[in-house]
């Protein structure tokens, strides 16, 4: 039995995660887009027997304005389902003479279509039974149909989700799968720790239920909810709290040569460039160094390097003299305020060795290394084990 509280939950639960202002900026792009769509179908039809608009695009602006990180809303989803049901609707209308029969054809066949092309798209199911309803009018046009209106409301309406979605709603629409050269969904490299986007993939597999979320929105989701776990049971270390504040650094215009000499001497593997204003423009570490010597040479690679970073006594060079030519920019930075989770991902996932933080007017404050991050998360797991041992021995030393 369902009890009148859990009715009172069901009506209460939102369906979409999103705040007043997202949810009015979802209303504008979707009344828009349609009057767009509309406007241009009228402008330019070709059929005075054919509708201004297929019905079934409001309810595709509804998945494209609302849920635009979905699949079902990918280009791919709305252009191949909406242009697949039309060919099943206008194929079985013309074939199947009964409306009970040939609608359910239509709705079954065309979702067929949509999961073997890999283009399911709801609202396109919708436009399979137009043909039937609409009857004549629409029967007459025969496959023209297809493009007209719907390949038209298609189009204009996808290049709608995509200004609209990236200009008003500040969404990254369309989401773009990158691909290995085996054409594979591969955009990060292999991780050595954490969930990957293989397990991701294979705990999906294994639900064997549709998800109507993107991998990229669920990854984001977990690695959110490990970062607020692991700073419930940590506690506020920030990057402030470890790390090294005396930090030598150079600026664009410094010597190639005077910037090697300093990294010999203390040892350093990077350092960070600043502009005049003490903001960080670039890093140069080690390999900007190696990457201009020229390896074809009849030389070692020492008297290469050496040539390299010898100050050029004439007037003119053909190779670089100053750091900012070498240096390795944009530089990822943190906030001195971030928590140190924020650097695990960085220095685990993408081998980021170390990294300048920087205060909120982007001015450099300090730099953290691995060996200050695996200190802390050190020392913080041996002061908890300190902790517990003591807990553990208070019973037998009463």
């Amino acid at each position: 039995m369902i009890t009148i509280k859990q009715l009172i939950g069901f009506v209460r639960t939102d369906p979409v995660n999103l705040t007043i202002k997202a949810k009015l900026l979802a209303v504008v792009a979707s009344f828009t887009a349609i009057l767009i769509v509309a406007w241009l179908t009228q402008t330019f039809s070709f059929h005075a027997a054919a509708p201004l608009m297929v019905a079934s695009m409001g309810a595709s602006a509804v998945l494209l304005f609302i849920l635009p990180n979905s699949p079902l809303s990918q280009p791919w989803s709305l252009v191949g389902g909406q242009l697949l049901s039309a060919t099943v609707g206008v194929l079985c209308a013309q074939l199947i003479s009964d409306i009970a029969w040939a609608s359910a054809s239509a709705t079954g066949i065309s979702i067929l279509v949509m999961l073997l092309f890999r283009c399911l798209h709801p609202p396109a199911a919708a436009t399979a039974l137009t043909p039937i309803l609409v009857g004549t009018p629409i029967i007459s046009l025969g496959y023209s149909f297809v493009l007209f209106p719907v390949g038209l409301n298609v189009l204009v309406i996808l290049c709608m989700a995509i200004i609209l979605n990236r200009w008003l709603l500040d969404n990254h629409y369309p989401i773009m799968p990158s691909c290995d050269t085996k054409g594979r969904a591969n955009s990060e490299p292999e991780q050595l720790m954490g969930i990957s986007d293989t397990d991701l993939k294979q705990a999906l597999k294994n639900m064997d239920t549709f998800m109507d979320v993107s991998l990229e929105d669920l990854s984001k989701l977990l690695t959110d909810a490990e970062k607020n776990s692991f700073k419930r049971f940590k506690g506020n270390i920030t990057c402030a709290d470890i790390m090294v504040r005396n930090v030598l650094t150079v600026e664009y215009g410094t010597e190639v040569e005077e910037a090697w000499k300093i990294m010999l001497k203390d040892r350093l593997k990077a350092m960070p460039v600043l502009d005049r204003s003490h903001r960080v423009i670039g890093i140069i570490t080690w390999a900007d160094f190696l990457k201009f010597i020229d390896l074809n040479a009849h030389q070692s690679v020492q008297a290469s390097l050496r040539a390299f970073i010898r100050r050029t006594p004439n007037i003119s060079t053909n190779k670089p003299e100053s750091v900012g030519h070498i240096m390795t920019a944009p530089v990822t930075t943190l906030l001195d305020t971030a928590h140190i989770v924020e650097l695990i991902p960085l220095m685990s996932h993408k081998g980021i060795r170390q990294i300048p933080i920087v205060n909120d007017e982007n001015r450099l404050v300090g730099m953290v290394y691995q060996a200050q991050l695996c200190a802390a998360l050190y020392d913080e797991q041996l002061a908890t084990i300190i902790k517990n041992q003591s807990v553990s021995l208070i019973p037998s030393q009463c």
